[in-house]
């Protein structure tokens, strides 16, 4: 046998000595049913593997099945594969909790499912809007289930220009108009998307509501975290902002040529 293997294997047998002469240690040992004058690192081994092997039963299975699903959620970037291992994590543990006659774990992870399910659902539809988006339908209607309502009386401010910007704003019903350049937003128009790309994030207009409405919100970190889930959600807000901006300079051009056509004419 090589030197080094019995120099290491000497100095396991001397730590394992100094061990057992611990009180405490002793006190595991005997609890662990070995005897501390009389114990080696095969013995020690043995009994940890008789005691795992005793004490692994069906749920306990199930549980250490679970709990690697659950530990693989940490793990992972996109919540699409993130909620379907947690979905099958929290039906190994239901399962777990059924086995072992406990009931509340068993409600627990088996109300979790469903709600699981739920956003898994809904994700599968935003990364499908998207893709479309990405393809060239421009359609909002799938974002509309990450907005909340809200109301607003004719006269009421939205907002002014410069205040700081933390929502984006989809028209449902009623007019709304954007006081500097005096053009009337219907139902339909997106407003406030353009503040979500400025550095400090402030609002580049004033809008007021001319004739009651309703209008659905989303705030800027919701936005965020729809781009991180799904990239190409950042594709569809690119084209999105862009042709409000094209609008925008494509109105600037026209009432310059409108006033340069009217300067003409005084002139004239």
């Amino acid at each position: 046998m090589p030197s080094g293997s019995v120099d290491v294997s000497s100095i396991l047998d001397r730590i394992l000595d100094a061990a057992t002469d611990n009180l405490r240690i002793a006190k595991i040992l005997i609890q662990m049913g070995l005897d501390p004058n009389n114990v080696t690192w095969d013995a020690i081994f043995n009994r940890l593997l008789e005691i795992f092997v005793h004490n692994i039963t069906l749920a306990n299975l199930f549980a250490t099945i679970g709990a690697g699903f659950f530990v693989a959620t940490l793990l992972m970037r996109t919540m699409v594969p993130l909620r379907v291992a947690n979905m099958i994590g929290c039906a190994f543990f239901a399962i777990f909790g059924a086995l072992s006659a406990n009931v509340s774990t068993f409600l627990l992870y088996l109300l979790m499912l469903p709600i699981n399910a739920l956003r898994l659902r809904q994700m599968l539809k935003l990364v499908k809007k998207a893709r479309h988006a990405a393809e060239g339908d421009m359609s909002i209607e799938w974002l509309k289930p990450f907005m909340t309502e809200r109301k607003y009386r004719r006269g009421d401010t939205l907002f002014k220009l410069g205040d700081p910007a933390q929502e984006m704003l989809l028209t449902v019903t009623g007019k709304f108009l954007v006081k500097e350049i005096g053009v009337e937003i219907g139902p339909g128009a997106l407003m406030g998307e353009l503040g979500f790309l400025t550095p400090d994030n402030r609002r580049t207009g004033t809008i007021e509501c001319i004739e009651d409405g309703q209008v659905l919100t989303i705030t800027y970190d919701r936005l965020l975290e729809i781009y991180f889930q799904d990239p190409q959600f950042g594709y569809y807000f690119l084209v999105l902002t862009s042709q409000r901006l094209l609008q925008n300079i494509d109105r600037l051009q026209k009432q310059l040529a409108a006033a340069q056509a009217a300067t003409t004419n005084k002139i004239a």
